[in-house]
């Protein structure tokens, strides 16, 4: 797990060394442990390592292979990289490390942009041609690993790095709010959908893409996988327990393959049945020794802020090395700055401090963990599932459940310069039609695995951990266990109150009491009731001469939501509140 970042020109310049500089040193957090530069004439890369995979110094990067022609600069793990190299060696390739990194390069040596079809892994990287001057730029198939970009100098380059920030510290972007990604933030429930992000002059590469940029600067974008929600009569027949013996085996496998490293693999277990699971599974698989860590806050109001009841269970059960974090909540108000300012982009989940701070005191015994994300959106545990099962459901009824506001809304939230179309609804809809996906159920799987996903939970845990230097491993996101899981009836996911098949995998290896509590959420309850410091912090905000002059929210409409921010809860029981404050409070930390 790392950072990279680059700049590709298409004029007469030299990349710059400076603009490379300044986002490495933004990106010190994700690679603490070393720092490296290549700059051939138009072409430049920068790259900060955090060590997980052969921890000599053969394998730093940027990685150049001068027999090949072919730099890189590589985010990410790719697990089934032995297997790999032993087939490029019987090639007739030779290698100089024992990294995932020379994997890369070999590998699109030989097959080309087609590689990435090849890895089983997350990962974000670029490769320089030397010799046709060719750039590629590419992301892994669930968007696990992040890829902004730039394009400064009226198009004359393009820059990219893995966290906007670091693009924000060089010069000659435009800065400004960009009022699709403002209507997506503000209205599906904060996912802002690539390419947009909330800076006009920021964009991202969406998940499952290879772009090809020529030395003229013509750009191809590749899309390379999707998941098919598509059934076979097959498929249709399959019992629930041939469904269950599949997925266990490819979970099983999953997880597996997290376990590749030169270094000890955690697990951060919450206490659900996800992360439970995942502490089962590498118990039947034999691990011995697995050190597993939780964290919890203060109650507020009568409401538990923590699930230790059931983390504990597990470890008792499994016999992990179990750590539990407890944090007061002064000392989650006093992290709340630096949470923020550690967010690629606005994030208005609760739980992002909680791993915030999990992520502080875990990298001090670890530096790569296994965790529970994706298995809800995957396997069909969200509450706006099963309202979908009805005949003639379909965007109204997904939009009911999931949106944060209607169009009607939003135009008295912000001010007219704000106002466009209700692009949310528009972008759902065009989702919703594409073809490969038959039921309402399955378009709505579709839109959470390809969409939501990748700018939600697996956003939050990577800017998170990467924020202290941890390397976060999401085996729920194994694209050929998301394949799987695709072809299962809806009906199977959704028993049992959801993830029903994912359950009766669960009852197999960990005790039911884990499987049959009330679902629950990262609790963080000092957040969910915006009061005393919380609320000061939120007040001072966005009554800021900085917010005023900004001039995104009408002020009328701010002001209700300060006067009783309990009354302003959105359908999935978050604070309208919240959400535009930490929005402001994201732009100010980024001085943006």
């Amino acid at each position: 797990m790392c950072g990279i970042c680059g700049e590709i020109r298409f004029d007469d310049g030299v990349a710059s060394s400076q603009a490379i500089a300044a986002m490495c040193e933004v990106m010190v957090p994700r690679g603490p442990d070393a720092g490296g530069m290549v700059v051939r004439d138009r072409v430049g890369f920068g790259h900060r390592r955090l060590r997980i995979i052969d921890l000599s110094s053969r394998g730093a990067q940027p990685m150049v292979d001068a027999e090949l022609g072919l730099s890189l600069a590589f985010n990410g793990c790719i697990y089934n990289y032995k297997e790999l190299k032993a087939e490029l060696a019987g090639k007739g390739y030779r290698f100089f490390s024992d990294s995932d990194t020379e994997v890369i390069l070999k590998s699109y040596a030989e097959w080309g942009t087609r590689c990435v079809e090849r890895f089983n892994g997350m990962f974000a990287f670029a490769i320089h041609e030397r010799d046709s001057g060719r750039v590629i730029l590419a992301r892994d198939r669930l968007g696990i690993k992040p890829l902004y970009l730039a394009v400064p100098d009226g198009g004359r380059a393009v820059r990219f790095a893995s966290s906007l920030p670091a693009l924000i510290a060089t010069p000659g972007l435009d800065r400004s709010i960009d009022p699709v990604a403002l209507h997506h933030y503000m209205s599906f429930h904060a996912v802002v959908p690539p390419p947009y992000t909330m800076i006009k002059g920021v964009r991202k590469l969406p998940p499952a893409t290879v772009a090809v940029f020529e030395a003229d600067g013509s750009r191809t974008d590749q899309v390379y996988w999707a998941p098919s929600f598509e059934r076979t009569g097959e498929d249709v027949e399959t019992t629930a327990d041939e469904w269950e013996a599949r997925v266990h085996d490819a979970l099983m496998l999953a997880v597996k393959r997290r376990m590749v490293a030169d270094v000890p693999v955690g697990v951060l277990l919450s206490g659900g049945v996800d992360s439970s699971l995942i502490v089962g599974l590498l118990a039947e698989a034999g691990q011995r020794g697995l050190k597993t860590f939780s964290v919890g806050f203060e109650s507020v109001g009568g409401e538990e802020g923590n699930e230790f009841k059931y983390s504990d269970l597990i470890a008792r059960h499994f016999g992990t090395e179990h750590f539990k974090i407890q944090v007061p909540t002064a000392d989650m108000i006093a992290a709340l700055p630096a949470t923020i300012a550690a967010m690629s982009e606005p994030m208005v989940s609760h739980d992002n401090v909680g791993f915030f701070l999990l992520s502080r005191e875990v990298q001090k015994h670890v530096r790569v963990v296994q965790s529970g994300q994706g298995a809800d959106e995957i396997f069909g545990g969200y509450h706006w599932y099963p309202p979908l099962v009805a005949g003639n459901a379909g965007v109204a009824d997904y939009r009911e459940a999931f949106f944060d506001r209607d169009h009607s809304d939003f135009a008295k939230a912000v001010t007219p310069e704000f106002l466009g179309d209700d692009f949310s609804t528009a972008f759902v809809e065009a989702h919703f039609a594409l073809p490969g996906a038959n039921t309402a159920v399955d378009r709505a799987l579709r839109i959470d695995t390809q969409i939501m996903l990748a700018d939600d939970p697996v956003k939050r845990v990577d800017n998170m951990t990467m924020a202290w230097g941890l390397e976060a491993r999401v085996p729920f996101l194994d694209h050929e266990l998301v394949e799987l899981a695709a072809k299962i009836p809806p009906e199977h996911k959704l028993k049992q109150d959801g993830k029903g098949v994912l359950k009766d995998v669960a009852r197999k290896v960990v005790p039911a009491e884990v499987i049959d509590r009330p679902k629950g959420y990262f609790p963080v309850p000092a957040l969910k009731y915006i009061e005393g410091p919380v609320f000061d912090m939120v007040n001072d905000a966005l009554k800021s001469q900085v917010s005023r002059q900004r001039g995104v929210f009408q002020r009328d409409y701010v002001d209700m939501l300060l006067a009783n921010p309990r009354d302003h809860i959105t359908k999935l029981r978050g604070s309208k509140l919240w959400q535009i404050a930490l929005l402001e409070l994201w732009l100010q930390a980024h001085e943006l």
